[in-house]
C-alpha cells in the first residue's frame, strides 16, 4: 500500500487547492497539528479513494496524495481509515 507523499512532492496546483480548502473549511492550527501527527506516523493509505475522519474535519485522498478537506458534516467517499 502507498504512503502519503511529502508536501514538497505535491504538484503545485494540488498544494494550492489544499490551502484554499483549508481556509474555506476553517481548519484550525489545532486541526493541522493533529493532521501533522498523523502524517508523521507514516501511515499507509489505499491506492483507491480514502478518507480520514479527524472529528472536526475530514481529509480525503487517493493513493499517496490527499485531495481535499471536508467539513465534519460533509459526506466522504472511499475507504475510511
Amino acid at each position: 500500500m502507498p504512503k502519503i507523499e511529502q508536501w514538497g512532492k505535491f504538484p503545485k496546483p494540488l498544494k494550492q487547492h489544499l490551502i484554499d480548502r483549508m481556509r474555506d473549511r476553517s481548519i484550525t492550527i489545532a486541526d493541522l497539528n493533529e493532521l501533522r501527527l498523523w502524517i508523521d506516523s507514516d501511515p499507509e493509505v489505499p491506492a483507491e479513494d480514502w478518507y480520514k475522519d479527524f472529528g472536526s474535519f475530514k481529509l480525503c485522498g487517493k493513493g499517496g496524495y490527499p485531495k481535499t478537506f471536508l467539513m465534519a458534516n460533509q459526506l466522504a467517499r472511499g475507504r475510511k481509515l
